[in-house]
Parts: C-alpha cells; sequence; structure tokens
C-alpha cells in the first residue's frame, strides 16, 4: 500500500511540474508578444512624430512665403510668381504629409490587440475545460 502512495505523490509532483511549466511557457509567449507590440508602438509613434514634425516645418515655410508673396505683390514683374510656385510648393507638401498622418493615424489598429486577442483565447480554452 506504501508503493500505491509514493507512486501517487510522485505521479502528483509530477503533474504539478508539467503546469508549472505550461504556466510559464505561456506567460512567456504573452509577454514575447506584448514587448513586440510595444516596438510596434514605439515604431508607429516616432513615423508620426516625423510626419508632424515635416507637416509643421512645411506649413511654416509655406506661411512665410505666402506673407513674402504677400508683401512683394506690389514690386516688380516675376518674383512674384517665383514666390507664388514656392509657397504653392510648400503648402501643397505640408498639406499632403498632414494627410498622410491623418490616414496613417485612421487606419492604426488598437494597441496591444493581438495579445489581447490571444489572453481571451486563453481564457476561452480554460473556461471549456
Amino acid at each position: 500500500m506504501t508503493e500505491k502512495v509514493s507512486g501517487t505523490r510522485a505521479g502528483l509532483f509530477s503533474s504539478l511540474r508539467v503546469l508549472a511549466t505550461t504556466l510559464v511557457a505561456v506567460a512567456h509567449t504573452r509577454l514575447d508578444l506584448l514587448s513586440t507590440e510595444l516596438d510596434e508602438e514605439r515604431e508607429y509613434f516616432l513615423a508620426q512624430l516625423v510626419l508632424i514634425l515635416m507637416t509643421l516645418f512645411l506649413l511654416g515655410i509655406g506661411v512665410v512665403l505666402a506673407t513674402i508673396l504677400l508683401v512683394m505683390a506690389f514690386w516688380d514683374t516675376h518674383r512674384l510668381l517665383v514666390l507664388g510656385l514656392f509657397s504653392g510648393f510648400f503648402l501643397g507638401a505640408g498639406m499632403m504629409t498632414w494627410g498622410a498622418a491623418r490616414r496613417k493615424a485612421r487606419v492604426k489598429p488598437k494597441p496591444f490587440s493581438a495579445s489581447l486577442s490571444e489572453l481571451f483565447k486563453d481564457r476561452q480554452q480554460i473556461e471549456t475545460r
């Protein structure tokens, strides 16, 4: 009878060891996924920051050139055409980068959506057992 009790203990400890190993593996996988998503969020943030800074710079240049254009509108001949083209270019480029930043912000997925999805699947599997 003592052999049966010690065999049951060994089986119980073995099962607990397997359970602990599985839990650690699941936690490791989820943390790895979370770390990947944090990297993606950082890259997204930096890309948005660059687009916003470019937009502000280009719109600023456009406004300065448009102001100079208005001042020079009353001067001689072709300076008006050149300043008009440059200010139009910078204002157009600024509006294009602003539009790109808005489009990118609209299509951005929810942060940590993959981790949340995996955790939801894990919870469903645990609840069905």
